[in-house]
């Protein structure tokens, strides 16, 4: 028997039916909307994160994962009593590991000269089909800024934003003027098993930063292919952070490609920081990940041996430690939200010395 618990309580009744006499949707793929964090979203027939025909090249798993659009954000300016959100999906992920406000819902947050605010998540209805409409009112009518999260594990063909039809609508608060971060790894930096989108690690860290950042996490799929290399040297970028020790098969080949994944990113950028993390969950499997971590560590002093004072290490196992050291993941492997937070911490504390000598 399937219990419908918003009949037994009541705070988990989702309005589905927008009663806003006033409403206009917007387009986001048009101006004044800033988008972030996906590829050619003004010409795409949905949202994605690389071109289509370079992650056939990678493997059949990348050329599926990219459409899915984690770390996508849009933003904008408003004076509108209310936001509402429409929705139009090709696929929505489902999974045990996955809650559906993360693998196919909205996070809505107001950015402010001070920081990012949570508001409330624009939940899909439990059984959502191929779209909804969500609305988050307010007691006030003032200009704010707005960013909205993507979903971590559908494919999203259209969104538009609900305003009221007389509303101003402006450009998102601005990013730090620089190119964004470029995260590329497993399913930790896809962003599995987290609650909501906003609160993957790299979503927590742009925020904290007020930096713009792609997302190339592929879940099960990055395994240090030459051709996603390649690709990826090519994009523009503040720092590049290299984060797949998990989708490494075996450590041979994560001694095979770690460390020639980074010469092709460095030839085409001689002076952009470079940070390698090793898996966070040690506990789990040691005797592995300590092979593991030796390998990303081999492939940290080779650099610097080499004279790059721009590549960065990070001890992944250093994550989790402390009083609630098994409590940071889902399953052994993937991090939930505290682990995530703490993920968001320590990653965030390097980037910040760094992005101190940019």
């Amino acid at each position: 028997m399937t219990e419908a618990y918003k009949e037994i309580d009541q705070n988990m009744i989702i309005e589905t039916k927008l009663d806003a006499p006033d409403i206009r949707f917007h387009d986001i793929r048009k101006p004044p909307f800033n988008v972030y964090g996906l590829y050619d979203y003004q010409n795409q027939p949905f949202f994605r994160r690389m071109p289509e025909d370079v992650a056939a090249k990678v493997s059949p798993g990348v050329a599926r994962l990219e459409r899915e659009c984690t770390g996508g954000r849009v933003r904008f300016t408003t004076d509108s009593q209310y936001v509402a959100i429409h929705v139009d999906y090709i696929n929505i992920g489902r999974s045990s590991h996955l809650t559906l406000a993360s693998s196919a819902g909205f996070d809505l947050y107001e950015d402010t000269p001070e920081d990012s605010r949570f508001i409330r998540p624009l939940l899909p209805p439990y059984d959502m089909k191929d779209s909804y409409e969500q609305i988050q009112r307010f007691a006030t009518r003032k200009l704010r800024s707005f960013t909205i999260n993507f979903p971590v594990h559908s494919v999203v063909k259209n969104l538009y934003v609900g305003l009221q039809q007389d509303a101003v609508l402006q450009p998102g608060r601005p990013y730090r003027d620089l190119k964004p971060i470029i995260f590329y790894g497993s399913s930790i930096v896809h962003g599995t098993a987290a609650t909501r989108p906003g609160l993957i690690y790299e979503n927590i860290i742009s925020r904290k930063l007020k930096m713009d950042f792609v997302n190339y996490g592929f879940s099960g799929q990055a395994k240090g292919e030459p051709a996603i290399a390649e690709y990826l040297a090519e994009q523009p970028m503040s720092i590049f952070v290299c984060d797949y020790d998990h989708n490494a098969p075996n450590v041979e080949h994560l001694a095979k490609t770690h460390y020639p994944f980074y010469e092709i990113i460095r030839a085409k950028n001689p002076d952009v920081p470079y940070v390698m993390i090793s898996r966070p969950n040690v506990a789990t499997n040691p005797d592995s990940a300590i092979e593991r971590r030796d390998v990303i560590i081999d492939s940290f002093r080779k650099a610097r041996a080499a004279g790059d004072k721009n590549v960065y290490y990070i001890d992944g196992e250093t994550f989790f430690l402390g009083e609630f050291e098994n409590e940071c993941t889902l399953d052994g492997v993937h991090p939930n939200d505290l682990g995530f937070t703490l993920m968001a911490n320590s990653i965030g504390r390097v980037l910040t010395h760094i992005l101190r000598t940019i």
